[in-house]
């Protein structure tokens, strides 16, 4: 059975939006929406997150200078942002051909709007592509444990040869 989700994990560092990014650009001709996440940086040093839409919207995830509960490290999350965002992107729009989250983490699992957009996006019949966190909590692993996902391991060294590959089983999956 061929799967129609994919899953990139990865160590911190080994090219999992850089791959996602690299495979979103070729395959424009699908429709894809969704987004990735990129970092912040001031003086050289990363102070936070943001997500830009495939559409070109920006908004802040997280950042070293928010507060509340909601902490990953040193970062806090902005869950009301994120959530704001994630409305406004248009997943399941009828024209789109391809999902592309980046990504599915321990920052955007605590909004169960996101965890619900997963689950959707997972279900639907559009395929999926997305990067995952190499470790996580439950909800991670629950992503994991599907039976329609397959899950491919980017590191320094496979990534730009996992680029060509991975473009072929998308365009596979997308029929």
């Amino acid at each position: 059975m061929q799967k129609k989700n994919l899953l990139i994990t990865g160590a911190p560092g080994s090219g999992k939006t850089t791959l996602i990014r690299a495979l979103a650009d070729p395959l424009r001709g699908l429709h894809p929406a969704g987004f990735y996440t990129a970092e912040i940086r001031e003086e050289e040093r990363r102070v936070g997150f943001c997500l830009v839409g495939l559409d070109g919207r920006r908004e802040i995830l997280a950042h070293r200078d928010i507060g509340g509960p909601y902490r990953v490290g040193r970062y806090g999350v902005d869950l009301e942002r994120f959530e704001e965002f994630l409305a406004a992107i248009s997943l399941f729009d009828p024209g789109t051909g391809l999902i592309v989250i980046d990504e599915i983490g321990k920052m955007e699992c605590f909004s169960a709007a996101f965890r619900h957009l997963i689950r959707e996006a997972l279900d639907s019949t559009v395929p999926c592509i997305a990067t995952i966190a190499q470790k996580g909590g439950r909800d991670i692993e629950r992503v994991k444990a599907r039976e329609d996902v397959r899950i491919v391991t980017v590191t320094r060294k496979n990534r730009t040869a996992l680029l060509p590959v991975l473009l072929e089983e998308v365009r596979r999956m997308a029929g």
